[in-house]
């Protein structure tokens, strides 16, 4: 029974309905029980969505610190699911409200935004899988590449790195996926680029390894047709990107930033690693937020992990293709992983030396890691 309660926890704190945590236990674990015992069972652990309410002030604590970063972009429902997940017991209405009042300026931009979306058909999860790169913070030194399932917009992976144009790093995210599902996509959906390239040998020789009659399993075409990903680049922007797009840019215009080669580097070494945590961060909330129904689609609505983990109960079927683990090994040998440093190695060493000697520590928020720029910049400059 504990093991029981570890999983109705995990599924409760990702704020999941009940319902929704019955059809997970029942089809990923294997464990059925009933509506009572479950309600019975969240009782016991004293997990509660209705009853013991969080203090506002501390929702309200919460909500400011994310207000603080890319949470500023969010909207209410977004806030919410991250209050529960963080195990605040709080209403919908209530953290309204609350950004009413925190970030009324926030609250009436978003209301006034209006959306317009294409017609998408799919039949099931990992029919295929959508590849495409996000540029808007390449000039800084970022490079973005990511991957959604196509009938779920679950995200398959989004990473940060000094680059999206090497194909042996593109083929690295790619591999690493396959391994972990130990199958590959029916199809694959990318751009003419040749960062894409090692990706689609790889594709087509697992997709031969299962069936050598299979055909058309990767599709090139312009990034503007690319639909899935295109859209969630959208959300992206309004969700983190600009965020940080904001942040560099007025480095840029108080001459913090010149685009030169130690400029680029000085941000990978500092932002990196805070732009990528947060990246999966935005993943996980994307893929555990609900999908609202409209009326001008013919896609499914629910929460992304939900329609990609059991699709049989959104109207599509399961497309993975199994793969052995002897083909996936001899993909990773044509992969370049992302290494230990974030930046150039001379940059990197230099850069961990001078913090060394003024006792400086790495940066967790973005504010600190501001700060290590412009004082690394300034000390390496002054030195040359």
């Amino acid at each position: 029974m504990a093991n029981l309660q570890e999983l109705v926890k995990f599924y409760f704190m990702l704020g999941l309905r009940h319902g929704e945590i019955l059809m997970l236990l029942r089809t990923v674990d294997d464990v059925i029980i009933s509506m009572s015992t479950l309600r019975r069972t969240l009782e016991k652990m004293g997990l509660h969505r209705r009853k013991n309410h969080s203090d506002p002030l501390d929702v309200a604590a919460f909500l400011i610190d994310q207000l603080e970063s890319y949470g500023s972009l969010h909207g209410y429902k977004f806030h919410h699911l991250k209050c529960i997940q963080q195990g605040y017991v709080v209403s919908q209405t209530t953290v309204r409200h609350l950004l009413k009042f925190l970030d009324p300026s926030g609250v009436e931009q978003r209301r006034r935004r209006r959306l317009m979306r294409r017609v998408y058909l799919n039949p099931g999860p990992n029919f295929m899988w959508h590849v495409d790169s996000y540029d808007k913070l390449k000039p800084f030194g970022i490079c973005i590449n990511g991957a959604i399932d196509g009938f779920s917009r679950q995200m398959i992976w989004l990473h940060a790195f000094s680059t999206s144009s090497d194909p042996k790093v593109i083929a690295g995210y790619f591999i690493a996926e396959v391994e972990r599902r130990m199958g590959t996509p029916a199809r694959i959906r990318a751009d003419f680029g040749t960062e894409n390239v090692t990706m689609a040998e790889m594709q087509k020789f697992l997709r031969w390894t299962a069936d050598p009659s299979a055909s058309n399993c990767f599709i090139s075409g312009s990034s503007n047709h690319n639909q899935r990903i295109e859209s969630w680049w959208g959300f992206l922007r309004t969700h983190h990107a600009q965020f940080w797009m904001n942040r560099f840019h007025d480095l840029k215009e108080n001459d913090y930033f010149s685009g030169d080669f130690l400029d680029k580097q000085l941000v990978l070494f500092t932002f990196l690693k805070i732009v990528e945590e947060e990246l999966q961060m935005v993943c996980h909330l994307w893929n555990t937020h609900i999908i609202r129904h409209s009326r001008n689609t013919v896609a499914p609505s629910g929460r992304p992990v939900l329609m990609y983990t059991i699709p049989h109960l959104f109207g599509g079927q399961q497309y993975l293709v199994e793969v052995s683990q002897e083909a996936v090994d001899a993909c990773k040998e044509e992969c370049r992983q992302r290494g230990a440093y974030p930046c150039d190695e001379t940059v990197f060493s230099l850069c961990c030396h001078i913090m060394s000697e003024n006792f400086l520590l790495a940066p967790s928020t973005a504010d600190e890691a501001i700060e290590l720029y412009k004082f690394l910049r300034t000390y390496i400059r002054m030195a040359l």
